[in-house]
């Protein structure tokens, strides 16, 4: 292809190398250049920078206020650390307190179903003396009444003297006694 194109020149009849442009050609493009290395370098050149410092400030400030963002994130952990200790703090106080109520109202309940069980049992020893009291009475007048009645029948006599009655009663039921502790 070099070939062809030398062969094309030559015919030409052009001189001179032909691979290096003319030199019109060559102080156009110079121009040309020229004129677009001055328009880059004054409009688009501090258009750019511009730009840039804009994009860089920017960047800037988003790192500041990502680092202000870290530090209240920071804060904010040990704020919410610090409460939470307390907050555990104040639930074992809690716990404790509750603990030492419910030992007292333990201690109330055992309290008081003890005077209860008391109170019943005074209740009942008292209930039972006066039963019991009853039935001496109800036994005494029917034992003197059958004492004087087999008393009458020993001695072939009735005795309607109260007096007399009584004290054969009374004599009666002493021997009664006697002879039963004895049995003891």
């Amino acid at each position: 292809m070099l070939n062809a194109l030398v062969t094309v020149a030559a015919e030409e009849g052009a001189s001179g190398n032909p691979l290096l442009p003319a030199y019109y050609d060559i102080i156009w493009s110079g121009v040309c250049m020229l004129v677009i290395v001055l328009v880059v370098w004054r409009v688009a050149l501090p258009r750019i920078g511009t730009v840039l410092d804009a994009r860089s400030a920017a960047i800037e400030g988003n790192i500041a206020k990502a680092d202000e963002a870290q530090r209240q994130a920071e804060a904010a952990l040990e704020e919410y650390t610090a409460q939470l200790a307390e907050a555990r703090k104040e639930a074992g106080a809690i716990r404790e307190a509750a603990r030492e109520d419910g030992k007292k109202i333990v201690a109330e309940s055992r309290e008081n179903a003890a005077a209860e069980a008391a109170r019943l049992t005074a209740q009942a020893h008292a209930q039972i003396e006066a039963e019991t009291q009853t039935a001496r009475t109800a036994l005494r007048s029917e034992v003197g009444t059958l004492a004087l009645d087999l008393a009458g029948g020993v001695l072939g006599a009735k005795l309607d003297d109260d007096a007399t009655a009584q004290s054969v009663v009374d004599r009666f039921l002493a021997d009664l006694e006697a002879s039963e502790k004895a049995a003891k």
